[in-house]
């Protein structure tokens, strides 16, 4: 089992996302302003399953995609020294070429890394790789904007 660098406390300091809707369970590498390894452990509680499919549970493509972003945000804030908590959010800007390689089933443990391509202003391009054990099972090019929180008082 590999160390624990961010555990689910200090990951809500970084997030907005709470349960169920929150898709990473804890870091296990990180390097500032380089790269994050993040792990999400897919269990049946997850309430996607429900529907996805009922008989025989896969989790959607969309989440894994999810799970690489949110990762990307706790890289992003951890990198910059910055917290969600202090009024900053990073939105999804883009994604580019999304692959699919291998379904994710309960039991599994994707291990969601990501590495930073460049930033240019505050939009950051970052690579992400979703894998369970060796096999990728979704990889994509992702960008975020960080914004100022408007309802922030």
């Amino acid at each position: 089992m590999s160390e624990t660098i961010i555990d689910i406390q200090e990951i809500f300091e970084y997030l907005p996302q709470r349960p169920p809707f929150l898709l990473v369970d804890r870091v296990i590498d990180f390097v500032p302003g380089e790269s994050l390894v993040a792990i999400k452990n897919i269990t049946i509680n997850e309430p996607f399953f429900v529907g996805h499919f009922p008989g025989r549970p896969i989790m959607p493509g969309v989440l894994m995609l999810e799970a690489l972003a949110q990762a990307s945000t706790v890289f992003a804030f951890k990198s910059l020294g910055e917290k969600a908590s202090n009024g900053a959010l990073f939105y999804f800007a883009g994604i580019d070429d999304a692959r699919f390689k291998r379904v994710v089933t309960p039991g599994d443990q994707l291990r969601l890394e990501v590495k930073l391509l460049k930033t240019r202003h505050s939009i950051w391009k970052i690579e992400g790789v979703a894998k369970v054990g060796d096999e990728v099972a979704c990889s994509a090019i992702l960008m975020s904007a960080r914004k100022e929180n408007e309802e922030k008082e």
